[in-house]
Parts: C-alpha cells; sequence; structure tokens
C-alpha cells in the first residue's frame, strides 16, 4: 500500500457507476440549498443503495480490490481472535458469535475451523453485512473452506430481535462509519459543507488551520450493540488513536484516507463510489460511548499485544509444524501482523463486556486501559 497523488483512471464501467452517484448527491446538494454536510456525502459515497462503495457490486478487498484486511493476511489473525471467543463462550456455558461486516468470509471460517478444534463450537455464526457481492463471497468461501459448519452461518439483514450471548467481533468497522469533518476557527468548530464545483465537488472554504473528525453516530451505533448483548463481550479491531493523541495539535489535517487498487490518498470527493473512505478510530470516545451505554471497558491494547496474548507464538509454531516449506511466508504473515512499523501499533483492539466478568485472555500481557 502506498501513498500517492496520482490515481489510475478508472474504466469506463466504473466511471458510469460513478456518475450515477454523482447525480443523486447534486440532487442532494441542490435540494439542500447548495451543500450539504460532509457526513450525509460520505454517507452516500459509501452506503447509497445500490450504488454507494460498501454495497454496490464492486470487488473491494484482496489483490483485485483496494485493501487487504489482517484476516486476508493471515489465517493466524482469526485463529487469535477464535482462542478469546473461545474463552468467552467456555465461560458462558456456550453462545453465538455475531461477526460485523464479514468481508470475503475468510475471517469467519479461519474463526469456525479453529473453535472446531478447540471443540468450542457456537450455536450460530452471525453474520450482518449489507453487501449481496461480499454475502455471496462469503457463502463460497465458507463452502469451500469449511461447508461442514456452513449450517451454523446465519445471515443477516439487521441486528438479532433477541438479544444474544456470547461475542460480538467487528475487525475495520469503525473506521468505515461516516465522520464529521471540522475545521476550528477561531476555536469554534464549524462543521465542513461539501458543494459542487465544475463537474465535481469540493469543500467549501473556511478560514482556519485545524482540521479533523468526529463519528456522531457512535453514540447511538453502540446503544444498539449495548440492547444486542445480553452477556459477552463487544470486540473491536481498527486502526486509531487514544482522544489526546488523536487530536494532537502536530495532526491538523485530520485522519481522513482513501483507498483505490491499492493505492491511499487523501481526496474523499474522488469518483464518489468507486474508493473506500475511512476516518482512524478514536478509541476513547468508543469506551466513553460504551460506559454511556452500559457496557464496560474490559480491555484496550495493540493489535500486537492482543495477538501475543491470544496464543500468536503457538499457533505460528504449530503452522510451521505442520507447513515447514512456508516458513518465510508464515514468518512474513507475522511480521506484517505485529511489528510497529507495520499493523502492530497503528491497530488497536478494544473489548467492552455486558454481564460478563473475567478477565480476557487477550489482553493479559499489556492491558492499556489506562491510555484511554
Amino acid at each position: 500500500m502506498r501513498f500517492t497523488d496520482t490515481l489510475p483512471t478508472p474504466p469506463a464501467e466504473a466511471l458510469a457507476h460513478s456518475a450515477q452517484l454523482a447525480e443523486r448527491i447534486r440532487n442532494a446538494i441542490e435540494r439542500n440549498g447548495g451543500n450539504i454536510p460532509f457526513r450525509e456525502f460520505m454517507q452516500m459515497a459509501l452506503y447509497e443503495p445500490g450504488l454507494g462503495y460498501y454495497v454496490a457490486g464492486l470487488r473491494k478487498i484482496g489483490k483485485e480490490g483496494d485493501f487487504i484486511t489482517a484476516p486476508e493476511i493471515s489465517s493466524l489473525f482469526s485463529q487469535c481472535l477464535a482462542n478469546q471467543c473461545a474463552q468467552v463462550l467456555t465461560e458462558l456455558g456456550g453462545g453465538d458469535i455475531l461477526e460485523l461486516g464479514a468481508g470475503s468470509g475468510v475471517m469467519a471460517a479461519d474463526i469456525l475451523a479453529r473453535l472446531e478444534s478447540l471443540a468450542c463450537l457456537p450455536e450460530h455464526y452471525y453474520i450482518l453485512d449489507l453487501s449481496p457481492e461480499l454475502r455471496d463471497r462469503q457463502r463460497q468461501t465458507l463452502q469451500t473452506n469449511v461447508p461442514h459448519l456452513l449450517e451454523r452461518v446465519v445471515w443477516l439483514d439487521a441486528l438479532p430481535a433477541e438479544p444474544m450471548r456470547g461475542v460480538i467481533v467487528g475487525n475495520e468497522v469503525l473506521d468505515a462509519m461516516p465522520v464529521e469533518l471540522f475545521t476550528l476557527v477561531n476555536g469554534e468548530r464549524i462543521i465542513r459543507q461539501v458543494e459542487i464545483q465544475g463537474d465535481g465537488f469540493g469543500l467549501v472554504e473556511v478560514a482556519g488551520d485545524y482540521t479533523s473528525e468526529f463519528n456522531p453516530n457512535l453514540p447511538g451505533w453502540l446503544g444498539s450493540m449495548a440492547d444486542v448483548l445480553k452477556a459477552g463481550i463487544l470486540l473491536l479491531i481498527d486502526y486509531g488513536y487514544e482522544q489526546a493523541d488523536y487530536y494532537h495539535p502536530d495532526r491538523s489535517q485530520g485522519t481522513l484516507i482513501c483507498h483505490y487498487q491499492h493505492r491511499v490518498h487523501n481526496n474523499p470527493l474522488w469518483y464518489p463510489g468507486l474508493q473506500d473512505i475511512t476516518a482512524s478510530v478514536d478509541f476513547t470516545a468508543v469506551a466513553e460511548a460504551g460506559a454511556d451505554n452500559g457496557l464496560e471497558l474490559a480491555g484496550y491494547t495493540t493489535q500486537a499485544a492482543f495477538l501475543a496474548s491470544s496464543g500468536l507464538e503457538e499457533l505460528f509454531m504449530t503452522a510451521l509444524n505442520t507447513y515447514p516449506a512456508n516458513q518465510y511466508k508464515l514468518a512474513q504473515q507475522v511480521r506484517t501482523l505485529s511489528l510497529p512499523s507495520e499493523m502492530g501499533d497503528r491497530f488497536k483492539v478494544i473489548a467492552l463486556s455486558k454481564g460478563f466478568t473475567p478477565d480476557l485472555v487477550g489482553f493479559r500481557l499489556a492491558d492499556q486501559r489506562h491510555r484511554l
């Protein structure tokens, strides 16, 4: 993944797709008197029915897509998550797993395979994903990798109607939630607006030198998670910072980044519908919103520390003994997941619990709740 100011011209079919979405956004801007908040633009660019980036039939994840997530890098990542899930399911005497946004389905397949080896399968493995294309890929992945466990998998269109016992897990879910963009002008937070500029879009100019963002949907979203969870934990993995670091004076341009064909850039208004738009996560805000909704902060640490606590070394050695010819490949995977210069420190893991008090194994080596 490389940062660039130069992006390839999308193919004609993709341009036509983006043009349809751009027209809808222009109509929304005109109906609103000439501009809309950036959050509304981001919502439409990512989730507009039939056209938004996450809900249209575009290949997003993997070598043919725009980015690669940790479960795609190595099954060791998902096996570590499975070890944490196994502790919770064992303590509860059984239960379910709900995965939010299951990507290609590889994490679900790897978690189920690992839990089967531990004799700790969930009663159901729920998947909540709004993308028809990704649902098809998930089913294919599960059918290929764990066909005998497919009957445990249930796809949902909405959160479960009845509260569940077990684990809700979301890998890179929070960063995809639409954010408000703001600029400080004489100490006052001015919400940024998107307007039509020529054939495209631009931000309405404001005279300020510090720009950042916040997630206004976080309290309501965590409230819905708390309502769904009867007993167990909510486990979230994402890239981000504690609040003091998130809003550090030196981070004066915010954290918004975009992904297109494994290139990273900072223009979220470019060809809506064709690129991923994300913002780093304010984990202090996550912890506070969780507490406001009756969730206990059960653990917070770096991805590297979480994986180490959850048995990464043992899983690596087992894989190495099983597939000795893959030594270099496996070592590279572990480095990518764990090194500070890769994903190890940039990605964090936070656990919020309800009706569950045992210390979580994933945070036994380095719990950093004090940093929040």
